[in-house]
């Protein structure tokens, strides 16, 4: 991070405000349900929703999420600055919603809509793999414009989730606006099939805007043709780019300056829900690379975050493995004093 960013901390993400429905069912369930296994597909009305969930087992979590928004509540538990921007509605799960930012000292930048507050059932498999349905109701009703109000300032890093690409001037404008604020610009590219479906616009925005590149190992193929990770991760670094490739139980991939970072997984690979586990894997990325630790201990505290989430349902880390996180960070403290 450049000097002039030195005493900014802040992290800003911008996103969809969306309520997650969690749900265990059987494999055959996400076909039944019109998903994706291990994607994630829209769905033009919250009912869509409702026919799923008749279909699924009653046992259900309902917790608040989107991408960007868990990956800036993570920060926030960690001790962080944060903040998050988006659209709800007026209802109760909007009230749900906002609350729960407020409560984890998430700074809310927060527009309001007269639709639904979007919503998300995740069907999450015996193998812990999570399918999705997504329902953006007021998320999608952001407007590029309202980007610009104030909502970026102070920013040392802005983290933009690529679900937006499903609203280009959304994702252009939030883009370009990170990038006019001084900010460091990071992007998750969200799932492989959106990747797949808007190659040619995302590799224009990273070319132009993105500092940081976040893909697991389906996104990172989808993006760039190869499944080795190494290959991988040099078109993502192309043009000075900070790249990262998460392969779950086989651990991440950081490329940066003709630099590469081996981070191994944490744990024996085992998982009870890998919902959220790629948001809160950027959460300690990101914390640390705001917070001045090494790519290499940031790449480990975001490997400590999503191995807890994994160990959940949901996206929620519980507080004892937030107490586990927070041992490795003063460890890096320690030894970076």
């Amino acid at each position: 991070m450049s000097p002039d960013k030195a005493d900014k901390k802040l992290v800003v993400g911008i996103g969809s405000a969306l309520v997650d429905i969690l749900a265990r069912a059987e494999a055959s369930c996400v076909e039944r349900c019109g998903a994706v296994m291990g994607g994630m597909m829209l769905v033009d009305s919250h009912n869509h929703i409702e026919n799923a969930l008749a279909t699924l087992p009653a046992d259900r979590h309902i917790v608040p999420g989107g991408s960007a928004c868990n990956t800036v509540m993570g920060i926030g538990r960690l001790g962080g600055r944060s903040r998050f921007v988006g659209k709800l509605g007026n209802d109760e799960l909007g009230r749900i919603f906002r609350e729960s930012l407020i409560k984890n000292n998430i700074e809310p930048a927060l527009f309001d809509s007269d639709l639904p507050t979007g919503r998300v059932l995740s069907i999450v498999t015996p193998d812990a793999q999570r399918s999705m349905l997504t329902f953006l109701g007021a998320s999608a009703q952001t407007h590029p414009d309202e980007i610009n109000n104030g909502c970026l300032k102070d920013a040392a890093i802005v983290h933009v989730e690529g679900y937006l690409v499903f609203n280009r001037k959304l994702i252009e404008a939030a883009l370009s606006a990170a990038k006019a604020a001084g900010a460091t610009v990071s992007l998750d590219l969200a799932s492989h099939n959106v990747v797949a479906q808007h190659k040619d616009l995302l590799q224009g925005l990273i070319r132009d805007f993105v500092d940081v590149v976040i893909a697991n190992e389906d996104e990172a193929f989808a993006y760039t043709g190869h499944k080795d990770d190494e290959r991988a991760l040099e078109k993502l670094v192309a043009n000075n780019k900070i790249g990262v490739v998460k392969s779950g139980p086989l651990g991440s991939i950081i490329g940066a300056d003709g630099a590469v970072y081996r981070i191994r997984a944490l744990g024996d690979g085992t998982a009870v829900d890998t919902t959220g586990a790629g948001d809160l894997w950027a959460s300690g990325f990101l914390y640390g690379m705001a917070h001045g630790l090494t790519l290499e201990q940031s790449g480990i505290l975001g490997s400590a975050c999503g191995y807890e989430v994994c160990q959940v349902m949901g996206a929620a880390i519980p507080e004892q493995g937030w107490e586990r996180i927070q041992n490795l960070l003063e460890s890096f403290e320690e030894a970076n004093k």
